[in-house]
């Protein structure tokens, strides 16, 4: 199959998981073409099978911002009519599934020539945030239910979406996943001593993520200082950039915990960071899957986070993991606590979630179904047109 993979090429999850699907699919041989804004982070190398077209978005007088979907759209179109694809893939609905069904329209209008399915993937905050925006919402729905296919990251996501917006298409689930030869722990006792020293006692804790106000970082802090009281020797690493990154370095100023704090900014590659580590904090308000989650699991970190959207669906609470109500600080402190102070505990919560990961979000696990899914459209449609 010819698809093009419609992508942000921010560090962010849906960033991440449709450059892995790129990828995966080039290498089952299958030919693919990445459009972003810029080329994603993790396509560092040449690929046999995937080439990356940049859109390039002008800036004019006449526009107070760039008309970011008016080119992206053409340069769909461009992509499309130029390698002949089957399938156009956009990750998220605003505004990617909106300028895929404006570049079908545009194809559809031109004798001759051949028009892409569209299939949308949903990732969260394209509908819990962006498209239950009233500005948005009419248009994200119609985008949606105009796409010949459409998947979300997970049961929650799927729920959030019939929910918010009056979308009648369609969702199938089809969770995230990861790329287990490079997601695995990776032991590098310089690193480990760069932030916990020599002291074999000090235990690591860290949190990744955007910054954003839907991640909660202050109660990220407010749980280190219960862990701290029970544990001293603890010491935090906050992984990433966003608005409220300055926010959390003062609450933990306020609470004398700069010395035990440090903030590394965004980091492209957070493996080794996570294989340092000895617990994994993400106490959101919400989260459509939980890919940073399920990135410190493969790595064999403990996640203690909150019981939201679609991380019920990676771990299994007490056994991979553990999941409190956003606002019980003092139960996820608790839960972290005993993770830190018992070695067999600790080691016993981590196997099960690195063989959950191994079992059931691998990309030769998951890879497959996105490709099971395209061939359905596909076929749909020609028994459509032979009918």
């Amino acid at each position: 199959m010819n698809v093009g993979i419609v992508c942000y090429a921010s560090v962010g999850g849906s960033g991440i998981v449709a450059t892995e699907l790129a990828k995966a699919l080039a290498d089952r041989g299958h030919q693919v073409r990445l459009i972003s804004p810029e080329m994603p982070f993790r396509v560092s190398t040449p690929r046999v099978g995937l080439a990356f077209h940049a859109v390039q978005t002008p800036g004019y007088p006449l526009f107070r911002e760039p008309q970011y979907l008016l080119s992206l759209a053409n340069k769909l179109v461009q992509v499309s009519r130029e390698y002949q694809l089957d399938i156009i893939h956009a990750h998220y609905a605003i505004p990617h599934a909106a300028a895929a069904y404006l570049a079908r329209q545009i194809l559809a209008n031109t004798p001759g020539t051949k028009v892409p399915h569209v299939i949308t993937t949903l990732h969260g905050t394209d509908v819990t945030l962006i498209g239950s925006d009233s500005s948005y919402s009419e248009t994200a729905a119609f985008c949606i239910d105009q796409s010949d296919g459409v998947t979300a990251v997970s049961e929650s996501l799927r729920d959030d979406t019939y929910r918010e917006l009056p979308v009648r298409a369609k969702i199938h689930v089809i969770p995230n996943f990861l790329d287990c030869d490079y997601h695995r722990r990776s032991e590098n006792p310089v690193l480990r001593a760069r932030f916990a020293g020599e002291d074999p006692q000090t235990r690591l804790i860290i949190h990744v993520s955007n910054f954003r106000p839907v991640k909660r970082v202050t109660s990220v802090i407010d749980i280190f200082d219960r862990i701290r009281q029970r544990v001293p020797s603890s010491r935090l690493l906050l992984v990433g950039d966003g608005p409220d990154l300055d926010t959390a370095c003062r609450r933990a100023r306020e609470l004398g915990l700069a010395e035990a704090v440090e903030s590394l900014g965004e980091q492209e590659e957070v493996v080794p960071l996570l294989s340092v580590a000895d617990l994994f904090l993400l106490p959101s308000e919400q989260e459509s899957f939980g890919l940073a989650a399920l990135e410190a699991m493969a790595c064999q970190v403990p996640v203690v986070a909150s019981r939201v959207g679609g991380l019920p669906e990676v771990i299994d609470d007490g056994v991979t993991g553990f999941l409190h109500p956003p606002d019980d600080l003092d139960a996820m402190a608790s839960s972290a606590v005993a993770l830190l102070t018992d070695p067999a505990h600790h080691q016993a919560v981590t196997e099960a979630a690195l063989a959950a990961v191994l079992q059931r979000f691998c990309a030769n696990a998951i890879v497959p179904l996105y490709v099971e899914f395209y061939s359905r459209v596909l076929a749909r449609e020609r028994n459509i047109a032979s009918g």
